[in-house]
Formats: structure tokens, C-alpha cells, sequence
């Protein structure tokens, strides 16, 4: 559980893989893919968890809708 800082719960700075799945209205084996994608903005953390920081993947949603 996150605990409050100041009275105030911290704004997440990252988003994991099944809430990105949500975000991008894709189902979280999609978004499992999109993470091992090269350029996907995926961040691993030891050998199992996976974070995407949400000013990187609203660059990458971006320059997605770009191409």
C-alpha cells in the first residue's frame, strides 16, 4: 500500500503492464508484446517486473500517431 506523504497520496510515476493494457484499451498479452517491442518505452526491473514511466509512453503514443 502506498503511504501518504504529507497527507497526500504520491502521484505514480509509472505505469505496470496490465495498467497500460487498460490505458491503450489493448488486452495485457498485447501489451506484454508491446513491452519486448524495440522502442517501446518498457523498463525492466530484475528479472520480472515491468514498469513504463508515463511521460515516455505519452512521447511514444506520440510518435506513434506520427507515422
Amino acid at each position: 500500500m502506498k503511504q501518504a506523504i504529507n497527507g497526500k497520496l504520491p502521484e505514480c510515476l509509472t505505469y505496470t503492464i496490465p495498467e497500460v493494457a487498460k490505458l491503450l484499451g489493448v488486452n495485457v498479452i498485447t501489451a506484454y508484446n508491446l513491452a519486448k517491442q524495440k522502442g517501446f518505452p518498457a523498463v525492466r526491473i530484475g528479472q520480472k517486473r515491468i514498469i513504463v514511466p508515463k511521460a515516455a509512453l505519452e512521447r511514444w503514443l506520440e510518435r506513434q500517431a506520427c507515422i
